[in-house]
């Protein structure tokens, strides 16, 4: 009985002893990309500093079914003997022979590391406000503490007891592990399959992809669907159980990253059309520019008409220059013919009632002043300030 064995173990030994290029290649890619593509998701949550936006059904089932597909690639009788050939071949044909286990161990490490940060980074009570803030619009309740104990304290529970169960068969019953591998096989499909569902829903929810991604969910989709081709290479159309379920998760996937990118497209629309209406200056009913708080007059609309609605920010600013010139020009020329008109009213040796008369031309002409804007030409004003020159001259020589 010991001899078949052992011709057997030889013949699968030998067998692993020349791997296939083609299959050795897409394996060492398909392990890179498992761990290149989860790696800006944890930049994303460490930079953030929150892990809200992620689902807590979605840590939950994307880190069961992790545990789960780790058991079943080291409990499974092919995969220990592999391992056991590893005494007969080289070096590089068993790191070949175990790619296999190697893609779902990095792709269980990783995913364990973002329940770990999902855990770390739980939103705190600022964060909290904020997202109920946030998320009101889109009737999403506020993350709470109880999801955190839950995912955590399942994720730890699955952890030892598939740690437990899979050491005891291997040692103890070591001919029950096939069935065992199975089941295991087949939580992991089903939990990776219906993973994306929550999440999915949840960022539809909230509006925003928030703490997920963008970069991960490019790579992990069509990765999906290169690491359903690489199990469909080896078994073919009968094992389609053994890759449909990662078609169905990258369909997942490519939904969750459409509702993001349009989510990305919507934000940077939006943001676009904010800087639009800063980058311009309103517009006034004289159809002409005018800085926001600025008097608008005839001076104002002749200066705007040269700077079209179209002009960029530049003549924005020359013309802005140039009415604050002609402004204070204005003001001080009518400012100079106020003080001209003001000595004038005021004659050398003048009685009382000249003085009192002087004094009511005087605060008559404030008044005027004060009404009249700074823009109006400095002519009128001098033209004013004679014409009451005139009627101060003739009353006086009516009095004398």
């Amino acid at each position: 009985m010991t001899t078949p064995v052992f011709s057997f173990a030889s013949h699968h030994c030998d067998t692993l002893a020349y791997p296939n290029p083609y299959t050795t290649s897409l394996s060492i890619l398909l392990v890179l990309g498992i761990f290149i593509s989860y790696i800006p998701q944890h930049y994303k949550i460490i930079k953030c500093g929150t892990s809200e936006g992620l689902s807590p059904w979605w840590v939950l089932l994307g880190g069961l079914s992790s545990i789960a597909a780790m058991g079943n690639i080291l409990t499974l009788p092919a995969s220990r003997e592999d391992m056991m050939c590893c005494r007969e071949i080289s070096g590089g044909a068993c790191a070949s022979a175990l790619l296999g286990v190697v893609q779902i161990g990095v792709q269980w490490g990783c995913f364990m590391f973002v329940v770990m940060l999902y855990l770390i980074f739980f939103p705190g009570t600022s964060d909290h406000e904020l997202a109920a803030s946030s998320s009101s619009l889109r009737s999403v309740p506020p993350p709470s503490r109880r999801n955190a104990v839950l995912v955590g304290s399942t994720t730890l529970f699955a952890v030892l007891t598939v740690g437990i169960i899979s050491t005891a068969l291997v040692f103890a019953w070591p001919h029950h592990t096939q069935f065992w591998a199975n089941t295991l096989g087949s939580i992991a499909g089903v939990l990776s399959a219906i993973q994306y569902l929550p999440q999915i829903w949840y960022t539809w929810r909230l509006g925003d992809v928030k703490s997920l991604s963008y970069i991960t969910m490019f790579i992990q989709v069509p990765g999906a669907f290169v690491f359903a081709f690489s199990l469909w290479n080896r078994v073919g159309w009968e094992g389609w159980s053994t890759w449909l379920m990662f078609v169905v998760t990258g369909c997942l996937q490519g939904v969750l990253l459409c509702l993001a990118v349009s989510y990305y497209l919507a934000r940077r629309r939006l943001a676009k059309e904010v800087d639009d209406s800063n980058d311009y200056p309103r517009l006034d009913d004289v159809d002409g520019t005018v800085e926001p708080g600025a008097e608008v007059n005839e001076q104002t609309s002749l200066l705007s008409r040269q700077n079209p609605r179209g002009d960029h920010r530049a003549s924005y600013d020359t013309t802005r220059s140039k009415k604050r010139a002609s402004y204070d020009t204005t003001r001080s020329r009518g400012r100079a013919s106020y003080e001209s008109t003001r000595s004038k009213t005021l004659p050398i040796g003048s009685g009382g009632r000249d003085t009192h008369r002087s004094d009511a031309s005087k605060r008559h002409l404030s008044q005027l002043y004060a009404a009249t804007p700074p823009e109006i030409d400095s002519d009128r004003s001098s033209s004013s300030g004679n014409d009451n020159d005139t009627v101060t001259t003739q009353g006086q020589g009516t009095r004398s």
